[in-house]
């Protein structure tokens, strides 16, 4: 990758993160992990995926749902910035008058599937992934699971048809930001190793560092890693990233952050001290 391309990519994702920022007021949002799978979304729909605003509609088109859907402030903010819909209806964010809202909503542009409950996107990727490969066609089905999300059965379930079906059209992106909701991971109950899982079940897999475009570029240059085999792609990511106040931490994974937080935070993002959180943290089931 080119710098100039390196440059293009850092600044849509900054920009991305800015939306995030703005929406984790006034009710705020889930900005935690948002934050942590900005870049994967950002590098997804620049680079990997073939939609666009023209062509959302197209049946050749390919498809990314976002099956932890608590993350959509980073799908709703790259969408916007991709022209999918006006950036000014991210202002709508939790207002009756919208759809804009703390779950996908397939009545934004560019979503493809509702989501909220965890364990179930992976299985509509299979149905989405199976009609392609019926009408012959070459598009592909993306799906970004969270890392806590593994501990769905539904999960497995669906790994298990995947590869059974030799699903080759199908790409599971995990956010691996070591965090299930107000816990970490590992604590809660251990994922690790999460590759040799995902081959017991007859998948590929690949891991990556999250947040270096250079990495991402290199773990989705060649897709399928295997004929015949559903990939999947383990992004290392870090909860809040670009917040050093609340990366890594537990208690600031859903916040409803103060119009002076967002201020500082904002300048934060960009360099600036860290914020003093003055806001209650929240703890969210």
């Amino acid at each position: 990758m080119d710098s100039e391309k390196q440059k293009e990519l850092e600044a849509l994702a900054l920009r991305v993160r800015e939306h995030i920022i703005k929406m984790s007021t006034d009710g705020g949002c889930f900005i935690g992990a948002s934050l942590s799978c900005a870049d994967l979304i950002v590098y997804l729909y620049k680079e990997v995926l073939n939609v666009t605003p023209a062509t959302v509609k197209d049946e050749n088109r390919d498809y990314l749902l976002l099956s932890k859907g608590h993350d959509v402030p980073a799908l709703y903010g790259t969408l916007a910035e991709l022209e999918f819909f006006p950036k000014e209806r991210l202002k709508n964010h939790l207002k009756t008058t919208d759809s804009i809202y703390w779950h996908p909503n397939t009545q934004i542009p560019g979503i493809e599937f509702h989501s909220g409950s965890l364990g179930h996107l992976l299985s509509v990727s299979i149905g989405i992934a199976m009609d392609i490969k019926l009408k012959k066609a070459s598009n592909k089905v993306y799906v970004i699971l969270g890392d806590g999300e593994l501990n769905e059965g539904s999960v497995w379930e669906s790994c298990q048809v995947a590869a059974a079906k030799k699903l080759d059209n199908l790409v599971a992106i995990v956010d691996r930001n070591e965090f299930q909701a107000n816990i970490r991971t590992e604590e809660l109950s251990p994922l690790e190793p999460i590759e040799k899982k995902f081959e017991a079940f007859g998948w590929t897999t690949k891991r990556v560092a999250g947040h270096d475009f250079q990495a991402l570029e290199e773990g989705f240059a060649k897709l399928p890693l295997e004929e015949g085999k559903p990939t999947v792609v383990i992004a290392d990511t870090v909860r809040g990233k670009g917040l050093p106040s609340i990366e890594k931490r537990a208690d600031r994974w859903f916040v409803n952050f103060t119009h002076e937080e967002i201020k500082s935070l904002l300048e934060e993002l960009h360099g600036g001290s860290t914020t003093e959180l003055k806001s209650k943290a929240l703890h969210v089931r």
